[in-house]
């Protein structure tokens, strides 16, 4: 199923997305959802973020070859985490802004864990996937010379517009062996599958939990492949995530 938010002549909207059309629900999309037999052509719907989450957590350096070609080895023994703050967030087709303070900026193409249930010290008999509500498409722009410079991922992770996120999430998805692209004005710059993350999806939602409680709609960043590289105003990125679809925005100076 795939769930969605969106705006229709100024109004806001929830719903599910299928065969063409927004099937409007009452009430925001955590928790127990009824449809109120209201439908919207999708195209007349502007999608915006299908959530608001209260926190976004990325990890750093899942992927082996990403790590590498950061300079960096691998992480063996526990994932590497930061935070991006909600501020960040960017609807889908709205233009990323590169900030005056950057001389690089990149793209990074990843899937996106939506929290469905709050989680904290989840028992060893505890299905992690339980917690899910669904996954979604995550651009985890990033300046990389502040980062390089600052050591720490707070400034260069966190500018406005750094965290496109969308189309949708989709609900029904097995994450472990899904195909990833990064196209930018048509061209592949990175092409990965999830396979070949180092921490899986229920690894990073235990993980996690064990550390700070995860509350419905919390956002996850699972990171990204190989391939990373700069973006110029003028230039169109998309994320493909395989059984999501695309998150497609602008960049602007």
């Amino acid at each position: 199923m795939r769930l969605c938010r969106a705006e229709v002549n100024g109004r806001i909207v929830c719903g599910r997305l299928e065969g063409g059309k927004i099937h409007i629900t009452e009430g925001e999309l955590l928790g127990k959802r009824e449809e109120t037999g209201e439908t919207v052509p999708a195209g007349e719907a502007r999608l915006l973020v299908p959530l608001r989450p209260g926190k976004i957590i990325g990890i750093g350096r899942n992927y082996a070859e990403h790590a590498r070609e950061m300079g960096n080895a691998p992480p063996d023994a526990e994932p590497l985490i930061f935070l991006k703050p909600p501020s960040a967030l960017l609807d889908p087709g709205a233009p990323i802004v590169l900030p005056a303070a950057s001389t690089r900026v990149d793209y990074e193409g990843e899937l996106g864990i939506l929290i469905g249930r709050a989680a904290r010290n989840l028992p060893a008999d505890a299905d992690p996937l339980e917690y899910i509500l669904g996954f979604s498409c995550v651009n985890d722009v990033t300046a990389r010379d502040l980062q390089k410079k600052d050591v720490q991922f707070t400034r260069a992770k966190g500018f406005d517009t750094f965290c496109p996120f969308g189309p949708w999430i989709e609900t029904e998805l097995d994450s472990r062996t899904l195909d990833l692209v990064t196209r930018v004005n048509g061209e592949v710059r990175q092409k990965g599958n999830t396979r070949d993350m180092i921490f899986d999806v229920p690894t990073l939602v235990r993980f996690l939990a064990g550390i700070m409680t995860l509350c419905p709609g919390d956002l996850i960043a699972t990171g990204t492949p190989a391939g990373v590289g700069p973006l110029a105003p003028g230039d169109t990125v998309e994320i493909e995530v395989e059984g999501i679809g695309i998150l497609c925005n602008p960049v602007s100076a």
